[in-house]
């Protein structure tokens, strides 16, 4: 697979192990990776030692012979299985995954001080009292979290690509939130690593779960604090 004079190199896919293990082993387009997937059937398509693209049974997700009319869908459109040591999380996913904890903590950091003003013959609360340096930083965090989650999801994807996922879950989801990207990212994780990848949703519920409590929580807090300094 390597350049001989002006024939180029194939692109990146899966190939026959030139070692002859018999398995198809993951070309990044410039040289031979540590990952291998269950061989299907071979013919002379493409380039030299390269695997038919209508293989007859099928080493990618799922497993076992397609059926009906799929049964010759082109290898391009299914996503060959990882080997059992190849990684399926790594730090970018995670940061992505609890970066809604920051709001969290800015929200545990805010604490006005209510003031109430007299407007006609009434008390009524000053609404400059909420606006704290917290309480404008909990404004952008959300911005933050949302560009950074873009780039990271984008980063993420662009990783699992060079460690031999076929079509990872597209980061342009993440537009919608880093939610979408999250659980879309690990359902297909979890269908070409056997059931491995589902971790980050199991995460992502958690915070979600301890953002809601501790909003609840600290908006009760403030509730019970505003109404302990109302002028009698």
């Amino acid at each position: 697979m390597s350049t001989s004079g002006n024939i180029p190199a194939a692109p990146a896919g899966w190939y026959t192990d030139p070692a002859g293990t018999g398995r198809l082993r993951w070309w990044d387009g410039s040289a031979w990776t540590d990952q291998f997937s269950t061989p299907s059937q071979q013919g002379p398509y493409g380039w030299p030692g390269a695997p038919s693209p209508y293989a007859g049974a099928s080493p990618y997700a799922g497993g076992g012979q397609p059926a009906g009319p799929y049964a010759n869908v082109p290898v391009a459109f299914q996503r060959p299985l990882l080997s059992r040591d190849a990684p399926v999380y790594n730090p970018l996913i995670w940061v992505i995954t609890l970066l809604p904890l920051l709001s969290t903590v800015l929200v545990l950091l805010w604490n006005p001080e209510f003031r109430f003003i007299v407007v006609g013959r009434q008390q009524t609360l000053d609404p400059w009292s909420l606006f704290t340096p917290t309480y404008f930083l909990l404004l952008f965090s959300g911005f933050l979290t949302y560009t950074a989650s873009v780039l990271l999801a984008y980063f993420d994807s662009q990783r699992l690509r060079r460690d031999g996922v076929v079509r990872p879950f597209h980061w342009a989801w993440s537009f919608l939130s880093s939610a979408v990207y999250v659980i879309g990212r690990s359902v297909i994780m979890a269908k070409v690593a056997r059931g491995r990848g589902l971790v980050p949703i199991w995460v992502l519920i958690g915070v979600v779960v301890l953002n809601i409590v501790v909003t609840n929580l600290k908006m009760s807090a403030l509730m019970s604090s505003m109404i302990a300094t109302i002028p009698a």
